[in-house]
């Protein structure tokens, strides 16, 4: 599966997909999720979806972790992330996951989905986010163990959906 963000919506061939309207301080995006990869859209933030679960579609907030990754780090870095602990799909008010592999550029996504932003907050406050990111400042931490794997720091952007 293929996921892309779009700056405006597209009308050709693929109106038959279905998009996700999102608004945040970046201004407004389109993201659809396709089977198959598109092709020549370079210019176009296209990811390949490596783990996924839940639905983004019907989401009223979505979370971007970017993650700037170098070429070397790639591996290690999917490898960490194909066997995270996997808490936030319990957590109430969740609704999809997307790990995403960049094809057109160095920054990874994490992008989670929410029924709410409060949702969200509650899953940042939580006994399981604290698990699952326990070992993140740690000598077992990725950045500690491969501290040549990010390219830059990472940010977050924030969007609601419709």
């Amino acid at each position: 599966m293929y996921l892309y963000i779009f700056s405006s919506p597209i009308t050709d061939a693929r109106e038959e997909h279905h998009y996700v309207t999102l608004h945040g301080e970046e201004g407004t995006r389109y993201i659809i999720e396709m089977d198959n990869p598109i092709e020549g859209e370079a210019a176009v933030p296209g990811y390949e979806v490596i783990d996924a679960n839940g639905t983004i579609a019907g989401s009223n907030f979505i979370v971007m972790n970017n993650i700037p990754v170098t070429e070397e780090g790639r591996e290690a870095f999917e490898a960490r992330f194909m066997n995270r602990a996997r808490k936030v799909e319990g957590e109430s008010g969740f609704s999809g996951i997307r790990v995403l592999r960049p094809l057109n550029s160095d920054t990874y996504v994490i992008l989670t989905a929410w029924v709410s932003k409060e949702s969200f907050e509650a899953w940042q406050k939580s006994q399981a986010y604290s698990h699952a990111h326990a070992k993140r400042d740690t000598s077992e931490g990725i950045a500690a163990q491969a501290p040549s794997i990010f390219a830059r720091p990472s940010f977050v952007t924030t969007y609601t959906a419709e």
